[in-house]
């Protein structure tokens, strides 16, 4: 299944809340699939470590909030895209024993002139007995801020970027 039915506008709020400097409670958003929850586990075995108890995947959001919308230039609706294609069913783990993701194996269109591949890093520690959505990468991508260093110009799609305050 990939992220919940109308969890999105709470992802939204919850991002938002972050970039108002509130402090927010970790929030459920996706549910992994058997094969993917197996695939995690079979890898935390075989670098003996304890699998992870439920196939729940809760979202903290902050480090994501400073590294892609602050740091990186993307709007919380470029975040939410991120998270869509990078958890969805179809999205195969990668384990190694520095990191475990779930990456997209389709190529999307990012907006920005970039085909990337989206990918979910999970941190399967802090928040037992569920993995948490520690951030996303769009792979494949020249962020916004690092366009705007390189040209001198931010390059903004037909929405404006967005600090993650509420307008």
């Amino acid at each position: 299944m990939p992220l919940f039915e109308d969890i999105e506008g709470e992802i939204r709020a919850h991002l938002r809340r972050i970039a108002e400097g509130a402090r927010v409670e970790p929030i459920l958003v996706r549910r992994l699939t058997a094969a993917q929850h197996e695939a995690i586990n079979i890898a935390r075995v075989a670098q003996g470590l304890p699998g992870v108890a439920l196939p729940e995947i809760v979202l903290l959001g902050r480090h994501m909030h400073q590294s892609r919308v602050v740091r990186d230039g993307y709007t919380i609706e470029d975040v939410i895209v991120q998270m869509r294609t990078a958890l969805d069913t179809s999205a195969v783990v990668q384990a190694s024993s520095k990191m475990t993701t779930v990456r997209s194996v389709v190529p999307r269109e990012d907006g920005y002139g970039n085909t990337v591949q989206d990918m979910a890093i999970l941190e399967l520690t802090s928040r037992k007995p569920r993995a948490e959505l520690y951030s996303v990468i769009p792979k494949g991508d020249v962020s916004p801020a690092r366009r705007a260093k390189d040209t001198g110009v931010l390059q903004q799609k037909e929405r404006p970027l967005e600090s993650g305050l509420g307008i």
